[in-house]
Formats: C-alpha cells, sequence, structure tokens
C-alpha cells in the first residue's frame, strides 16, 4: 500500500507523516531530504559539486534510510544516523547547487520510484513531498493534499524558530518567504506543486495534528476494508 502526503511547505507533512507510518509500521520516504543526504554524500567523499557526472554518480548510488519514530525521523546514510548533519547550513546551500542539474532531478525521481521495491516494504511505503502523487506514485493507493493558510503556516514556523531559541523573528518576513515560496512552487515549469486529481485535499489551519492524522487513517481504512 503506497499513501501519498503532498502540501506545501509549513502544512505538517513531516509530523504527520512519521505518525501515519509510524502507527501502521509502514516505511517512509521523505523526498525533500534527498538533495540534502546527495549534497552530504558529495561534500563528505570531497565530490566537486560542479561536476554534475559526479553528482549524478553520487545520487544514483545513495544508500538511505528513513526511520519514523514516535517523536522523531531518523535518516541514515551509509547506516550512519545524519539527521541532524543534513540540517547543517553548507549541506542546504550545497543542496541548492545540485537541485538545480537536470539529470541529479532524474536520477532522485527514479530513486524515489525504486524506493518502493528496493526497500523490501513489509506493509507499505508513506511518501512525503511535494509530487508524490502527482509524478512518482501516480498509481498511490491513497493520495492526501495536505494544505493550510499561509498565515497558519507562518505562524507555525515562527512556534518552531521560538522553541529552538531564535529570537527578534519578524512574522511578516516569515510570511512573505512562505508566500514566494508558494509562488515558485506553484508556477514551475517541471512538477508544479498541485493536488493530484484524486487526491483527497485537507486543510490543517484549525485542526490538531492529532485530527489530521485521524482523518488520514480513516482514509487508509476504507482502502484496507
Amino acid at each position: 500500500l503506497i499513501i501519498t502526503i503532498d502540501g506545501p511547505s509549513g502544512a505538517g507533512k513531516g509530523t504527520v507523516c512519521r505518525r501515519i507510518a509510524n502507527n501502521l509500521g509502514y516505511s517512509l520516504l521523505d523526498s525533500g531530504a534527498m538533495y540534502r543526504l546527495t549534497a552530504l554524500d558529495c561534500i563528505q567523499k570531497q565530490v566537486d559539486l560542479s561536476d554534475e557526472h559526479a553528482v549524478v554518480n553520487i545520487a544514483k548510488n545513495l544508500d538511505i534510510f528513513f526511520e519514523a519514530l514516535t517523536e522523531t525521523t531518523v535518516i541514515r546514510l551509509s547506516g550512519y544516523d545524519v539527521s541532524h548533519a543534513i540540517r547543517e547550513e553548507n549541506v542546504g546551500m550545497a543542496a541548492s547547487v545540485i537541485a538545480a542539474y537536470p539529470d541529479v532531478r532524474t536520477q532522485l525521481l527514479q530513486q524515489q520510484r525504486d524506493f518502493a521495491q528496493s526497500k523490501g516494504l513489509p506493509k507499505g511505503l508513506v511518501a512525503d513531498g511535494r509530487d508524490m502523487g502527482t509524478v512518482v506514485f501516480p498509481a498511490a493507493h491513497v493520495k492526501i493534499f495536505l494544505t493550510a493558510s499561509a498565515q497558519e503556516r507562518a505562524r507555525r514556523r515562527v512556534l518552531q524558530l521560538e522553541s529552538s531559541g531564535a529570537q527578534h523573528i519578524d512574522h511578516a518576513v516569515i510570511l512573505k518567504d512562505i508566500q514566494d515560496r508558494d509562488e515558485r512552487d506553484m508556477s514551475r515549469a517541471t512538477a508544479p506543486l498541485k493536488p493530484a486529481v484524486d487526491a483527497y485535499l485537507l486543510d490543517s489551519t484549525s485542526l490538531s495534528i492529532d485530527e489530521v492524522c485521524k482523518v488520514i487513517m480513516d482514509r487508509i481504512a476504507l482502502v484496507n476494508a
């Protein structure tokens, strides 16, 4: 069983996908982390980021695993926990460089499609991303498009930053960043952010994480019935 959960940044996809995968004992695919994992592997192996062919080769041979725990997701690269390492600033900058390479995007798309087979899924897969239901797994059994208002997503982001110790956060700047990113994601030529025609649209603006998870679990139960 393949479940795709797509949607804009800040809609709660990461937390929801982790909980659903953990509850069901399914494997988890965090598509957004794959560019950072590729970048980190390049950095660790001292691959020149300007060498597109070498970067594509790294992407082709990624050894990654996502483990959905109760409160966090452990991300492994070649068997090592890199959950924190991939969030470092230099990795993010490297990821933005390699994401511009068409052949890297093509290779990672194939990696995502292969994930369902190569990991020997015991029950199923929960795929977190922006084009999981439209491009990567168009035949997925359950498709969810999880969204929330830009204002609510900005509020959540501010709370997240404050909880991590950040100070003097400008809510207006955060909101503008989210709105700009939405516009870029929805208007890009390749795999624009949009719900699949057969996706269930779920607005989490006024819902708790528990309420969102219950709605999705109910949708999954209908398929499993």
